[in-house]
């Protein structure tokens, strides 16, 4: 009887222990797929980022390309993971979700990246909300892009997150007014085994799991090499 009732209990684990590291796993390889969209875009500074935006970015968050099956008309829907920099450097990550909009995700069933970019206090503050709408909650512009965009970039310098797309190879700023973008507790909890507050994260209150490392030190390389740059 006493074997009989192990063997429930060790199937009983299994059975919890078993889907929360397939979750893991899934999320480690969309914080792997937002570190390459962003390597690739930096793999060509002329059509990226420009440099000052990098240095003066408060967060950034990086919804990584989904295909055409995964949307519907008019709810268009992703996951990402977002970083904000701390007086320690930038923070564990957690996860978000962008739904909403009519931005053309869909057109020609090509698959999007979207990257957004937190410039100020504001945005910061708008990162650690529930979810918030992009463009009526908090100001937002399409990011100016190249290495030669000073004009443009100082003429959206009062947004409080500059956005972008990259979608076939082309990288362009991009309007996501209307989209809401929102934490996605679920995720973040099963990565981190813990209910721990976006807040608590974001300010640098949480290690980094190994699984997120190479996004965090992607997204400080580039912050890095920026400020050594201005």
């Amino acid at each position: 009887m006493k074997k009989f009732t192990g063997v429930l209990c060790a199937l009983a684990v299994a059975a919890t222990t078993i889907p929360a590291m397939a979750q893991n796993a899934k999320l480690v390889e969309r914080l792997g797929s937002a570190t390459e969209v962003l390597n690739e875009i930096m793999a060509t500074p002329d059509k990226g980022i420009p440099q000052s935006i990098l240095a003066g970015a408060a967060c950034v968050v990086v919804i990584p390309h989904y295909k055409k099956g995964a949307f519907v008309v008019g709810a268009q829907y992703g996951k990402g993971a977002a970083t904000c920099r701390t007086p320690r450097g930038w923070s564990a990550p957690v996860f978000v979700q962008l739904a909403g909009g009519s931005f053309g995700w869909q057109i020609g069933g090509q698959s999007t990246d979207l990257v957004l970019v937190a410039m100020n206090r504001q945005g910061l503050q708008h990162m650690l909300s529930s979810k918030f709408k992009l463009g009526a909650d908090a100001a937002a512009s399409a990011g100016p892009v190249g290495r030669n965009a000073q004009a443009s970039t100082d003429a959206s310098l009062h947004a409080e997150f500059l956005t972008y797309s990259r979608s076939r190879g082309l990288f362009a700023g991009l309007d996501l007014d209307g989209t809401v973008l929102s934490q996605d507790g679920d995720d973040t909890r099963a990565f981190y085994g813990a209910n721990i507050p976006f807040e608590t994260v974001l300010h640098g209150g949480q290690p980094t799991p190994d699984g997120a490392k190479p996004f965090v030190r992607t997204v400080a390389k580039y912050f890095v090499s920026s400020r050594a740059a201005q």
